[in-house]
């Protein structure tokens, strides 16, 4: 049972997983610290300072905050396009790199291979006149 378990644990996908969810985590702190100390305030300032996390109703003192939800919402839009926009900025700076690469990366095409190329061409042009 432990060898399966070490086999199981120490593949490929499951250390790959385990880093993913680290990276993941510490990510997620940079972009919620992003949200909170950067773009909300600088929604607050467009909006006029709303904030709906005040709104509340009350029935048989039983207080219902529907604003919290309300401002959950925003804030999860806020997150997403946040995550979004890295992730879109992240993957325009891999194909870039990826383009560069491919350009150094040509092949050198051989002489001889050039002239079959060309006696093939000029042999489908005579048997089609």
């Amino acid at each position: 049972m432990w060898k399966d378990f070490k086999e199981f644990a120490f593949k490929g996908n499951v250390v790959d997983l385990a880093i993913a969810v680290v990276i993941g985590a510490a990510f997620g702190k940079i972009v919620t610290s992003l949200v909170e100390n950067i773009i909300t305030p600088i929604i607050g300032l467009i909006s006029g300072g709303i904030d709906f996390s005040d709104l509340a109703v009350t029935y048989n003192k039983t207080v219902i905050k529907y604003g919290m939800f309300i401002q959950s919402i925003i804030d999860f839009f806020i997150v997403a396009a946040a995550i979004f926009l890295a992730i879109r900025l992240a993957s325009k700076l891999k194909r870039k790199k990826e383009e560069v690469v491919v350009e150094e990366a040509a092949p050198e095409v051989d002489p001889k291979e050039e002239l079959l190329k060309e006696i093939r061409d000029l042999m489908k042009e005579q048997q089609g006149k």
